[in-house]
């Protein structure tokens, strides 16, 4: 059987590094390696995955070790054990580690899949979602980086072996991170982890308040277009599109934004779209499952009050 690599990283589970680990069990028997100063989350984590073995990266202190660290040790494990595949989170930190491994391992990388077979076979959806692709690596180890939100998680029982790698040796010495902040978290899900997501365009004019207090009701997280983030209504970090955050949530509200592909290609891949625009002409409106031809203040206070 196969044996395919997952890497988990922090301290604790996402739903992320959980559905690599139903991806790869299509595939093959699943190794978790865990880069994390804090472990035993994980590992205890792995042990509901369809995980065969856990491989727990010591010597290293994650809080001060650059990418290059994390990426040169992840390549020393892949040229060892030789897997099919290395499946990551396709976050901006899981493409760099991703890519560089491939670098090492001169390997081959598919990048934002949505899906994979048994026979490691990734689909993307590309150009704005207009065209699905089907590709395979084709030299050494299948590197891919898959987006969240494409598989249901289900959990179950396993009893992981647990081995621990000493990674002290590969730490690169020519940059360190000399501090840190954690970035300020709201009490919303992230964008990256949201199955809801509800996001405002230039047609909020700014005013976020009732797109928050609507989302808060659901339990969804915030984004917005491009036009709100140059216009300085809202943080970047909350960008939707090609130029900000990728997302594929179970549902996308999209509320006053006209659907420009820049915008599309971040979140085309949602399982149920809805848009909320008073131009019927908005192009959003072709790949909605649901649409609404209004004021979006007017339907968000409907919408607001009908929930309470």
């Amino acid at each position: 059987m196969s044996q395919i690599f997952i890497l988990l990283e922090g301290d604790e589970l996402s739903s992320a590094g959980a559905e690599l680990a139903i991806f790869g069990s299509r595939a093959g028997s699943v190794t978790a390696v865990i880069c994390s100063n804090n472990p035993e989350a994980l590992v205890a984590s792995a042990a509901t995955l369809p995980v065969e073995r856990v491989i727990v990266l010591t010597g290293i202190d994650f809080a001060k070790s650059s990418l290059r660290s994390v990426s040169s040790v992840l390549a020393e494990l892949v040229k060892r054990d030789s897997p099919a595949a290395l499946l990551v989170a396709s976050s901006a930190r899981g493409k760099e580690i991703a890519a560089r491994v491939a670098v090492r391992t001169e390997s081959g990388i598919v990048t934002d899949a949505i899906d994979v077979n048994a026979a490691l076979e990734a689909t993307q959806s590309i150009f704005g979602g207009s065209y699905t692709v089907s590709s395979r690596v084709t030299h050494g180890t299948s590197i891919v980086t898959m987006r969240s939100h494409c598989v249901e998680v289900t959990t179950t029982t396993s009893s992981p072996a647990v081995e621990y790698f000493d990674g002290a040796g590969y730490v690169d010495t020519q940059v360190t991170i000399t501090s840190s902040e954690p970035a300020q978290k709201s009490a919303r899900p992230s964008l990256a982890e949201a199955s809801i997501v509800v996001s405002g365009g230039r047609g909020t004019d700014g005013k976020f308040e009732l797109i928050e207090e609507f989302a808060d009701l659901i339990g969804a997280a915030v984004g917005a277009s491009r036009p709100v983030i140059d216009s300085g209504w809202y943080p970047h970090a909350y960008q939707v599109g090609q130029t900000g955050k990728t997302v594929s949530p179970q549902c996308y509200i999209a509320c006053g934004i006209s659907g420009a592909i820049q915008h599309k290609a971040g979140m085309q891949t949602a399982k149920t779209i809805i848009a909320i625009n008073k131009d019927p002409e908005a192009p959003f409106f072709e790949i909605a499952d649901f649409g609404i031809v209004g004021d979006l203040f007017t339907v968000l206070q409907s919408a607001i009050a009908a929930l309470k």
